[in-house]
């Protein structure tokens, strides 16, 4: 597994120690979109990795959702397409839940989100 990916998910960690908890809830909802929305880029990053040693520029790279699925399907999950559902999940999850609506405050939910974008990209390398 690559360092980059990691240090989003270990800095997604960092951001959401600074939340109060009380009764297993963050109640500082600032910090569980950031915390997401940064868990949400690591898992953007291992796939810009995998995509790049498939051969694509930098330039080449998704720009959109859309895009991510498209390459998800055209250079990883033609292995395993599993894949392709483990990443709508977390882009359900963390981005558009967590980080965009910000509608995930339970504190076990938060983790689970982050501990599901640590499995996938493991499985990416």
């Amino acid at each position: 597994m690559k360092k980059e990916p990691l240090r989003y998910l270990e800095n997604a960690k960092e951001i959401l120690g600074k939340s109060p908890i009380e009764d297993n809830i963050y109640i500082d909802v600032k910090y569980v979109k950031t915390a997401c929305g940064v868990a949400y880029l690591g898992v953007l990053e291992a796939i810009n990795e995998v995509l790049l040693k498939k051969g694509l520029t930098k330039k080449e790279l998704p720009k959109k959702v859309e895009e991510y699925r498209k390459a998800l399907q055209k250079y990883v999950s033609i292995h395993n397409g599993k894949l392709l559902r483990e990443f709508d999940v977390i882009y359900d999850q963390l981005h558009i839940a967590g980080y965009y609506r910000g509608l995930l405050h339970n504190t076990n939910m938060v983790k689970d989100a982050i501990k599901t974008a640590k499995d996938f990209i493991s499985k990416l390398h």
